[in-house]
């Protein structure tokens, strides 16, 4: 089997073997067993954020196929705590979410992966990220051999980053974390109407001023009609799918080096604000559908420029070469290094 029937870029060679895991237990028997013979270690969820290499990955790959989702606690005042295994199809959650009034998870509607891959990246978008809503990681430190539970102050969430994406490259243990998600918790209340408006694009598509609520399922609604406008939700039938979502983070500088008209939003540290990568790209000279060759097998979108698309028979190297050639024209461009968001198994960009 190669990896590339298991990612959203649809790219990506053969594996060693494959265990798929239907019980905790199994997830982590089978992470135990390779950790103790040594060998690679690639536990997957929705293989939504992956670029893996032509080579593959000669390891192991463990998919957890659990998706129960539970009511964990019914506090006070309308608080709930949701627990969810790993495995479970994160924006099936935030379906059941927005079905049963949980506020909260609405506008992370429509991004594809596994819940337990979240907070990981502390998944994020139009305003919202997971780290707004988590109260509990249950993991297995491969580490210490153990059961281990990090509450939302241990996890050290920022900007598509946490404390569990930092160890797959602090330590022997990538491409998969120390810690290997077992089932989150999340705080959340009932609730008809959202949790505030806090994106522009979406409180223009709502009709509404920043900081608004509006009932969730219109939050859910208008997201997913933004992200299918920018070919951000998975149709096996649409080639601008074929993707790793949005491919480069928005880099935070300095305030005294931003290019003169590009967006800037608040960033953690003094004196730095975040910008549009997608901004940075487009005045760089890649626009919608930028492929190095009129028959070249990889693409930007032609919906969103900062999404890199497999059009059907690519490979990694393809996609690895089409990076390249946005980052280096942003940094020629601006002085700007874009960084690549997916995690990368067999390459270097």
């Amino acid at each position: 089997m190669n990896l590339a029937s298991l990612t959203t870029l649809r790219v990506g060679g053969p594996i060693g073997s494959l265990v798929e895991a239907g019980t905790e237990a199994e997830l982590v028997d089978a992470v135990r067993a390779a950790d103790a013979d040594g060998t690679p270690l690639l536990v997957l969820g929705g293989g939504s954020n992956l670029l893996v290499g032509d080579r593959g990955f000669d390891g192991v790959v463990v998919r957890d196929t659990r998706a129960d989702v539970s009511l964990a606690n019914h506090g006070s005042c309308g608080g709930l705590e949701i627990t969810a295994t790993a495995g479970t199809p994160w924006d099936a959650l935030v379906a059941q979410a927005v079905g049963s009034q949980w506020s909260g998870f609405e506008a992370l509607s429509g991004i594809p992966g596994s819940t337990g891959a979240t907070p990981i990246q502390n998944v994020g978008a139009y305003g919202a990220e997971v780290a707004d809503i988590i109260a509990l990681i249950r993991t297995w430190d491969r580490g210490d051999g153990a059961l281990r539970s990090l509450p939302l102050v241990k996890a050290q969430f920022g900007y598509r980053d946490s404390m569990l994406k930092r160890t797959m490259t602090d330590g022997p243990w990538g491409p998969t974390p120390r810690y290997v998600v077992l089932d989150v918790t999340f705080h959340t209340r009932m609730a008809s109407l959202s949790a505030p408006v806090r994106y522009q694009q979406l409180a223009t598509a709502l009709g509404v001023e920043l900081g608004a609520r509006v009932p969730i399922v219109d939050v859910r609604a208008a997201v997913l009609e933004l992200r299918s406008s920018k070919g951000m939700v998975l149709d096996p039938a649409d080639h601008d799918t074929w993707s790793a979502g949005s491919f480069f983070t928005n880099p935070i500088v300095p305030a005294g080096s931003l290019p003169e008209g590009a967006p800037a939003y608040p960033a953690a540290g003094e004196g730095m604000v975040k910008t549009s990568a997608a901004w940075l790209i487009e005045r760089a000279g890649f626009s919608r559908g930028f492929a190095a060759a009129p028959d070249a097998a990889a693409s930007l979108s032609t919906k969103h420029t900062l999404a890199l698309t497999n059009r059907g028979g690519a490979s990694a190297a393809d996609i690895v070469a089409l990076a390249r050639a946005v980052r280096d024209g942003v940094r020629e461009r601006f002085g700007i290094t874009l960084v690549p968001e997916p995690v990368t198994v067999g390459v270097e960009i």
